[in-house]
């Protein structure tokens, strides 16, 4: 490949993580304060359940789900 090309495919894959990761720690809008941490409880639970292709298919090892899964629920 030429140089070009490597360097688009480098940038299209740092936007592709970026907009993973978006997508991921979106949090439904009007939560409050007891319904944000709600939802963080639960979608940290769910992390530590997914499997390693789920995983996978959201661009994350389990070392990353786990120290996510693993945080308080009072954290941001």
């Amino acid at each position: 490949m030429s140089g070009m090309s490597d360097v688009r495919l480098e940038l299209h894959a740092q936007e592709l993580s970026r907009e993973q990761r978006l997508r991921l720690f979106n949090v439904p809008a009007g939560l409050g304060r007891w319904g944000l941490m709600l939802h963080r409880w639960h979608s940290r639970r769910a992390l530590l359940e997914l499997t390693p292709e789920q995983l996978r298919d959201i661009g994350l090892t389990r070392a990353q789900a786990r120290e996510e899964g693993l945080k308080p629920f009072w954290r941001g």
